[in-house]
C-alpha cells in the first residue's frame, strides 16, 4: 500500500494531448474535486473556487487564451481554479464565518479574527497582494487534485501559460471577487508517457539533524 502512492507519482506527468473519446466518470471526477476541496489553506479560509468545464465551445474559446495548447480542448474535464479576493477580507464577514465553524467561546473567535487581521494587514491591503497570497494556496489544491487523478489512472496537465485578463473576460469574472490562478485539464492520455526526468533525490533533499 505504501508504494501505491509513489506508483501514482511515477504515472503522473504533464499530459499534452488527451484521448477525446474517453471521458472521466462522474464518480472519479468527484474524487478529484474532493481532493481539492479537502486541501489545507492558510487560516482555513479555503480561498478558492473550482470551475469545471465540459462544454466544447467554451473550451475552444479558452484554448485561444491558453497559448493554443491542445490539452485544453482534448481534455475530458477542464478545471479552472480561481483565487478568492473579496472573501478573505475581514470586512466581507467571511473570515468570521470560517472561524465561527469551530466550537469555541466568542472571545477566542475574536482573538483569531484579530490575529488574522493583524498578521495579514499588508497582505490584505490590496487586491494584488491578496491574489499573490490566495493563488499560492490554490496550487496546494491543484497538486492534490493531480495526485488524486494519478492515483485513479487519470492524466492531467497544470497550465500557467495563459492570458489571465482574457480568460477572466471569457469566464465573465468579477475580478474583485475571483481571479484565475491555474488551469488544469484532466483526461486520458492518447500517447505513451515520456520518460520522467528528475534530479537525483540526494541533490534535492537535505536532512538537517
Amino acid at each position: 500500500m505504501k508504494n501505491d502512492f509513489l506508483t501514482a507519482m511515477d504515472f503522473r506527468h504533464a499530459c499534452k494531448l488527451f484521448d477525446e473519446n474517453k471521458k472521466i466518470s462522474a464518480e472519479d471526477m468527484h474524487i478529484i474535486l474532493e481532493a481539492g476541496h479537502k486541501s489545507p489553506s492558510s487560516f482555513g479560509m479555503e480561498p478558492w473556487k473550482f470551475l469545471v468545464i465540459t462544454n466544447d465551445a467554451l473550451k475552444a474559446k479558452l484554448r485561444l487564451s491558453c497559448w493554443d495548447q491542445p490539452q485544453v480542448t482534448t481534455s475530458s474535464h477542464l478545471v479552472v481554479i480561481l483565487a478568492a479576493i473579496e472573501n478573505v477580507k475581514v470586512e466581507s464577514g467571511i473570515p468570521q464565518k470560517r472561524f465561527g465553524r469551530r466550537d469555541m467561546p466568542q472571545e477566542k473567535k475574536d482573538f483569531y479574527i484579530n490575529l488574522y487581521a493583524n498578521h495579514l494587514k499588508e497582505t490584505l491591503s490590496t487586491n494584488e497582494n491578496i491574489y499573490a497570497w490566495t493563488a499560492r494556496q490554490c496550487y496546494i489544491a491543484a497538486g492534490n487534485m493531480m495526485s488524486a487523478a494519478a492515483f485513479l489512472g487519470i492524466d492531467s496537465c497544470p497550465i500557467e501559460g495563459f492570458e489571465k485578463a482574457k480568460l477572466e473576460e471569457i469566464l465573465n469574472l468579477d475580478t474583485n471577487q475571483y481571479q484565475v490562478a491555474i488551469v488544469i485539464p484532466f483526461g486520458y492520455r492518447i500517447n505513451p508517457q515520456s520518460t520522467q526526468l528528475r534530479e537525483p533525490f540526494e541533490e534535492i533533499v537535505q536532512f538537517i539533524d
